[in-house]
């Protein structure tokens, strides 16, 4: 199986790390820094168990590594226009492009969503572009459960977990999903092959949703967020939201904001990959993750106050400080 990640950062280069110790064709699509660190050092990996470094074949560009059977698309979310025209030489008649994005992905109501189904999502792919290039009928669904950064070009650090959920966005069983599942779980991740791949990925941003752009507004890490009372108290009322569009398009959470903050807090204090991202200068992952959240609201009548005080400040502390 021929495997090339595009965007070799924590997710990414975790993932990559894993395949190319198997009986994978694995490569990286990178540049710059990245590019020189990878092809120097191999794609370099820390964890508590100690560093490793896996050699890795990447180029910056794509025709030089040719058509793919898979393409991981690991890259943030407000990255994918920026990287189309270098997804497109890897695909074949046959290439499945799997979306690893936090939030909610372009492809989300392609055939899907009651009210919203065929909705294009403004907040998400604008022009429409995303979905021009990287059509339904390629993608495999993905979410991941891990926490690792990228403190540096081509260097990963894996703090904890080892999930990774797939499936088609039509719910159906299919080959390509059953053989990439096994190359996954050869290397090493926790593989689920979801039977509701939509339901996994609201679910995950459902945890994400507050977090993130809280941590990022703040400059605090997720422990004092979940310590003060009143803060807490705003982002469960965030995901009461949030879990009521659920519902309404066919995603239902059964559990309560509370039962998935005690979730969190088992996670420790740890600085969530937005914080990250704004005390690092990049860009943040805002409409994915929350704007799509409110034009989501909209489109199913479901009135998003707390979203949308969240999304407005996070969006104007990021655009007063360059980060959008």
């Amino acid at each position: 199986m021929r495997i090339c990640t595009v965007g070799a950062g924590a997710i990414g280069g975790f993932i990559t790390s894993r395949l190319a110790r198997v009986n994978a064709e694995t490569s990286v699509l990178a540049r710059g820094a990245t590019l020189r660190a990878i092809r120097a050092d191999g794609l370099r990996v820390e964890s508590a168990s100690g560093a490793t470094a896996v050699p890795v074949k990447a180029s910056d560009d794509p025709a030089a590594l040719g058509e793919q059977d898979i393409v991981i698309l690991a890259v943030k979310a407000q990255s994918v226009p920026g990287v189309i025209e270098s997804v497109r030489p890897l695909l074949g008649p046959g290439t499945a492009v799997l979306s690893t994005l936090n939030g909610v992905p372009w492809w989300f109501f392609e055939g899907f969503g009651g009210p919203c189904s065929g909705h294009h999502l403004k907040s998400v792919d604008p022009g429409g572009e995303i979905a021009a290039a990287i059509p339904v009928n390629r993608v495999i669904g993905g979410t991941v459960h891990l926490s690792a950064s990228s403190p540096a070009p081509g260097v990963v650090r894996h703090f904890a977990g080892n999930g990774i959920i797939i499936g088609e966005p039509d719910d159906r069983p299919s080959d390509r999903v059953r053989d990439l599942a096994a190359v996954l779980a050869e290397a090493g991740l926790d593989v689920t092959v979801s039977a509701d791949i939509h339901e996994d990925v609201w679910y995950k941003l459902w945890g994400n949703l507050t977090m993130n752009p809280v941590c990022a507004l703040t400059g605090a890490s997720a422990g004092p967020v979940l310590d003060d009372d009143l803060v807490r108290a705003f982002c469960e009322n965030v995901m009461l939201e949030a879990r009521e569009i659920g519902a309404r398009i066919g995603c239902p959470i059964d559990q309560s904001p509370a039962d998935r903050t005690a979730v969190t807090r088992k996670l420790g204090d740890f600085r969530p990959s937005m914080l990250q991202d704004a005390d690092a200068g990049r860009p943040l992952e805002l409409d994915a993750l929350v704007g799509a959240v409110h034009e989501i609201g909209a489109l199913t009548g479901v009135p998003t106050p707390n979203v949308d005080a969240l999304y407005g400040l996070t969006r104007l502390a990021a655009r007063t400080r360059g980060r959008n």
